[in-house]
């Protein structure tokens, strides 16, 4: 297995960002969307940079007949980004409290980036899966969103133990997503990136165009 680079990873960080300016779009009328995170965010979720939904508009077309990209989640705002690592962080000590806090972080950042350089909160990630025709959700081994706790490790996108029809799920949705571009991070098959620091080091672009950003009340909608 090649190795797996974490989101805590100081090479992550050193990525530079020069910041395009792309606006954030909703992606709602475009892709599949689910609600599951609506009551966290508020309508947040539904926004994306542009280029990383022309990018998942490509990866839909080349989709098997009748499979779609049921859409779940996008961008973040950085203080509910902040507010899910510590929950996950504090988890975390409660269940080792012999544990350090260098540790704890890297230890939270197989499953919620670290606020600062969070693709999700620069509106450059998107946490998906797939469905059939009928938006159905396909069998992709575990719950979207599920922790390495919950899940005994089968969140990890190259995870053994997962039937062959959600190994074969998790191929099909690879092989689109990467062909348009995207970068999933490792330890969640569901998290795919485009423009971020992540995809920056992944790719061995230069900078990231995509840096963490404010959703302007005009970009709601409202």
């Amino acid at each position: 297995m090649s190795e797996i680079i974490l989101m805590s990873d100081a090479r992550v960080a050193a990525v530079a960002v020069e910041e395009c300016g792309e606006p954030l779009v909703d992606v709602s009328g475009s892709l599949l969307v689910d609600d599951r995170k609506y009551k966290d965010s508020l309508g947040a979720e539904t926004h994306l940079r542009r280029g990383v939904l022309e990018r998942l508009l490509r990866a839909q077309s080349l989709l098997p007949d009748g499979l779609r990209l049921l859409f779940v989640e996008g961008y973040r705002p950085p203080a509910l980004q902040r507010r899910y690592f510590e929950r996950y962080a504090d988890e975390l000590r409660a269940a080792h409290p012999q544990w350090a806090a260098d540790r704890i972080r890297t230890a939270a950042s197989r499953y919620v980036s670290p606020p600062e350089i969070a693709p999700h909160t620069a509106g450059a990630a998107v946490d998906l899966t797939l469905a059939d025709a009928d938006g159905r959700e396909l069998d992709l081994g575990t719950a979207m969103n599920a922790s390495p706790e919950e899940s005994g490790g089968a969140c990890y996108t190259d995870a053994a133990g997962i039937s062959e029809e959600a190994r074969e799920n998790r191929a099909v949705l690879g092989r689109a997503l990467g062909a348009a571009g995207l970068v999933n991070y490792p330890t969640e098959w569901w998290h795919w990136s485009y423009g971020d620091r992540y995809w920056a080091l992944a790719t061995g672009a230069a900078v990231a165009p995509y840096g963490p950003k404010e959703l302007e009340a005009q970009e709601l909608g409202d």
